[in-house]
């Protein structure tokens, strides 16, 4: 069934819109990430515009956010107070995004950076995920692994401004916090991703917060700051395709209660070596597109 999207000028295929939604929200449920590193990247491939495409993302994964935060406030594992000092370095950085978002789009180069920046990005990141994973694997077949204690204290709690944060039983600064989430911010308006590949790891090693808080708190700050980066773009680029968007939202909300419970009862480790996997086939395509010739090329002659 294909269905006409206006502002992105193209007819896509309704069921495998509601698909590629619905395995985004699985994604966000089980790893406390957006999704929009994988999200964005398959709508280039099914041929949404990337304007279009880094806009209305930021819309879904507000909307797998919002179902997956119910289910980690019934587990009582997001730390609002930490969540709070995350969202506002995300509002700040989700302002300077969408101003860099309008400069490329101007100067035209917005397609190429943005391709570039994914292939590197996800080139990164699917390689480290890969690496941690299989580490993991081999961990959990020594029998002596359990004896060994992560280290909670970082060069990060040492710095001033320092906060008590009870649910995530730590007393830290309040900068390496804000940092991360300005940071996290700036990618969801650029790139249409909610971050969660960069805020996890940082609040795991840097901050030292446990981990079951982490993916509960860090879906509090992507719900808030993917909605202001939507509301952002629409006003200021007009590049958010309502259908398009509404589509994923409606598969993004199912598929993020799915990943709660996946999340609950599969090894984490096989699962980040199947996303690891994902990622860089994702990226590998990408990556192919940016250098291979077109089957047409076209160019412009005088009179």
């Amino acid at each position: 069934m294909q269905i006409y999207l206006p502002i992105a000028e193209v007819s896509v295929n309704l069921p495998l819109l509601l698909a590629i939604g619905t395995m985004v929200g699985v994604l966000s449920g089980m790893f406390g990430v957006g999704g929009g590193f994988i999200l964005t990247p398959l709508l280039f491939f099914i041929g949404i515009p990337p304007t279009v495409a880094v806009a209305s993302a930021a819309n879904q994964i507000a909307g797998s956010s919002f179902s997956a935060l119910l289910a980690h406030l019934k587990r009582r594992t997001v730390d609002f107070r930490m969540g709070t000092i995350l969202l506002m370095g995300g509002l700040l950085g989700s302002w300077i995004g969408v101003h860099i978002f309008s400069l490329l789009r101007r100067a035209g180069q917005f397609e190429l950076v943005i391709s570039l920046l994914y292939v590197v990005m996800l080139g990164t990141i699917g390689g480290l995920m890969l690496a941690e994973s299989l580490r993991a694997l081999r961990r959990a077949k020594d029998p002596n692994a359990g004896l060994i204690r992560r280290r909670r204290h970082t060069w990060a709690h040492g710095l001033p401004l320092k906060m008590r944060f009870r649910t995530s039983q730590l007393y830290v600064s309040a900068i390496p916090p804000f940092a991360i989430g300005a940071i996290v911010g700036v990618l969801a308006a650029v790139m249409g991703v909610g971050g969660g590949f960069v805020m996890v790891p940082a609040m795991i090693y840097i901050i030292g917060m446990p981990t079951q808080v982490v993916v509960g708190t860090s879906v509090f700050q992507f719900l808030f700051v993917t909605s202001f980066t939507t509301i952002l773009q629409s006003i200021s680029n007009r590049s958010v395709d309502v259908f398009l968007a509404l589509i994923l939202l409606v598969g993004g909300v199912i598929g993020a209660q799915i990943g709660v419970r996946f999340a609950a009862k599969l090894r984490a480790e096989q699962l980040r070596i199947l996303l690891a996997l994902l990622v860089l086939v994702v990226c590998l395509k990408l990556l192919v597109d940016l250098v291979i010739r077109p089957a047409e090329v076209y160019s412009l002659l005088a009179g």
